[in-house]
This record gives C-alpha cells, sequence and structure tokens, in this order.
C-alpha cells in the first residue's frame, strides 16, 4: 500500500482549511493520506477549524510518506515540502504562496511519477497568484503535464491530457481547457476533437470496465443547424466523429449542446443517454456538472501517467480564514483518486 498526497493549494486561501475538515470529519477516508505542504499553514489552518473551544486537531511533521499509512485518525500529517517565511494575509493575492502552492504540485508529481506515492489530490490553486511567483503554467493540469512530459523525456505536445468533470449525475470532459473564449474556439479542429474522444475513450473505459457511449456538443447553438450557425460541426466536429468511429469508438453527435447534458445526466434511478459528454471548451462542459452542485464534483485529469483528482472549485478567498469552507467536493476526490489507482 502507498499513501495518497493531497497538496495545501494555495495558503491565503479554503485549500488547507478543507484539508484539516476532511481529515477530522472523514478519517475513514483520508486515512493514509498525508499533506505535501508548510508544516505553519496547516497549523493555522487547524486552528481556524478546530471542533470547538479547546479543541485542536493534531499536526504531526513526517519525514517520509510511508510514515502516512501509520498515523492515527484525526491527526493531519504534513510533509514538509513546501515553505513559507510568514503566513499570508488570508483571501489576498500572494507571489509567496503562488509559488509554495507550486511548489507543493511539482513535489507530488515527481514523487507520483516515481511511484513513491499512489496518487495526489490538488487543492486549489489561485492563477493570480501562480502568476505573480513567475509560474508559466495557468493551472495544475498544464504543470502537470509539463512535469509529465519531463519524467517521460517527450515534448508537452506529446502528452496530450484533458479534463473531466464528474459526480454522481454527469461526466464531462474538455477539448480545451484555460485558454481565452476566442482561443478556445481556434482549438475546435478536426485533431483536437478527435485526440479528446480517444482520450476520453481510453480512461473512461478503464473507469467502467467497457466501453462508454460518449455524447458529443456542438459548439454552436443547435449543433449549427447544418452550417446556418457556422461550419465547425460540419468542417471539424462530424469528421472527427466519424474518424473515431472507424477506429470503433461508440461516439455519437454532435448534439445541441443546450440539451446533451440533460440528456447524459443520471436522475431518479435512470441512466443517462450517453456515459460522458465531450465539451467544446471549458465553460460549456463546466458550468452543468457544478451546477448540480460542488460539493460532489471531482476534477480527474486524463491523459497522465499518473492517478490525479481535486475537488471542483477554487479558493474561495472570500471565506478563507472563517473556518466555513466546506471539505466535501475534497472528500470525493480523495475517494475518486483510490478508485482510480489500479489495483485498488
Amino acid at each position: 500500500m502507498k499513501p495518497v498526497a493531497i497538496t495545501m493549494g494555495d495558503a491565503a486561501g479554503i485549500g488547507p482549511e478543507i484539508l484539516a475538515k476532511a481529515f477530522r470529519d472523514a478519517p475513514d477516508v483520508t486515512r493514509g493520506c498525508f499533506v505535501a505542504g508548510d508544516l505553519a499553514t496547516m497549523r493555522r489552518a487547524a486552528r481556524a477549524v478546530r471542533g470547538g473551544p479547546g479543541m485542536e486537531l493534531p499536526i504531526a511533521l513526517i519525514e517520509l510518506p510511508q510514515e502516512a499509512l501509520v498515523a492515527p485518525p484525526r491527526c493531519v500529517p504534513v510533509l514538509q515540502v513546501a515553505h513559507l517565511a510568514q503566513a499570508p494575509k488570508w483571501g489576498e493575492i500572494s507571489a509567496a504562496a503562488g509559488k509554495a502552492a507550486a511548489d507543493c504540485v511539482v513535489w507530488a508529481a515527481r514523487a507520483a511519477l516515481a511511484g513513491e506515492i499512489a496518487a495526489l489530490v490538488t487543492a486549489p490553486l489561485h492563477k493570480e497568484a501562480l502568476a505573480a511567483a513567475g509560474v508559466n503554467f495557468p493551472g495544475h493540469t498544464e504543470l502537470l503535464q509539463a512535469e509529465a512530459a519531463a519524467w517521460l523525456g517527450k515534448s508537452v505536445a506529446d502528452v496530450p491530457v484533458r479534463m473531466m468533470l464528474a459526480n454522481d449525475e454527469l461526466r464531462t470532459v474538455l477539448v480545451s481547457i484555460h485558454v481565452s473564449l476566442r482561443d478556445a474556439l481556434a482549438a475546435v479542429n478536426f485533431d483536437n476533437v478527435l485526440q479528446t474522444l480517444r482520450i476520453t475513450h481510453e480512461a473512461v473505459g478503464r473507469s467502467l470496465g467497457r466501453a462508454p457511449h460518449i455524447g458529443v456538443a456542438g459548439l454552436n447553438p443547435h449543433a449549427g443547424e447544418g452550417g446556418l450557425f457556422g461550419r465547425e460541426e460540419i468542417d471539424s466536429i462530424i469528421p472527427a466523429i466519424e474518424a473515431a468511429r472507424a477506429e470503433g469508438l461508440h461516439v455519437s453527435g454532435p448534439w445541441a449542446p443546450d440539451t446533451v447534458f440533460m440528456r447524459a445526466r443520471v436522475a431518479g434511478g435512470r441512466p443517462g443517454e450517453f456515459d460522458v459528454v465531450v465539451a467544446m471548451y471549458h465553460d460549456q462542459g463546466l458550468i452543468p456538472v457544478k451546477y448540480l452542485g460542488v460539493d460532489k464534483g471531482v476534477n480527474v485529469t486524463l491523459g497522465l501517467p499518473l492517478v490525479r483528482t481535486s475537488p471542483d472549485h477554487g479558493t474561495a478567498f472570500d471565506i478563507a480564514g472563517t473556518g466555513r469552507a466546506d471539505p466535501a467536493s475534497l472528500i470525493e476526490a480523495v475517494r475518486a483518486a483510490r478508485r482510480l489507482v489500479p489495483g485498488d
């Protein structure tokens, strides 16, 4: 058995708080997990979420990941992989916090690639803090992709990854991730759509134990109406679907994007028409899943040679430090990571 690393996220946000709450409230789920982060930051978070007057959440410094496997319940093992000279103010963008958060992710990615940990779960980053720290990646997905490419000795382009957001009712995979809407539209081309279908088929199929039925969302209203509202469906999406079918993938569409997610939803004890929806850009795919409830959503990075999951929300600077943050999505992310580990 190998431990699971949970990166602490941005120290000025709710990441450390939801970590502390997860260890406190879900000891069965967090057993064998540890925080890759900063000891002082986690101690501050523990004080913010203590269970009542005088009740402190124990924070234990560990030297090796394996020590997490024998940590007692409701104790937070912390491996010191980042260093903050002083605690950032709650809810404020900090270059120091951005650098520390990135350092945690890099350490955990390398540990996972080296086989030292079973999986990594990432608490939220703040993209402006990353930029302030000079980190040239817009988020976790791109940073992990670069680490995986370096480890494999390949170019980043040769390690394609995709974001999947999933809960008990809906799965959606994105053709593009953290880019402007204008750039996202340009990314809807034959190669990117077909690559997304292949990655989705392989990853979701491995999870389900069978070939998934992939529903593809159109880009334009009504999936283009035969070219009346745009030609992306005709020029790129339909040819990619046909190529995927020729390879034996179970793919249908493109379907009108305003209804395809409802058709895929598992509700009222009835399965959806599709196992997963491929969406053409970030908000098209993520709004439907998040609308169903951020407390159950899990972000999974597909295409990496490691297991990585994350809660489906951000740093929530507006409530950081208040102890009000909900750890439910993080707890679900840990559960999902364990399910995705081969052999578990």
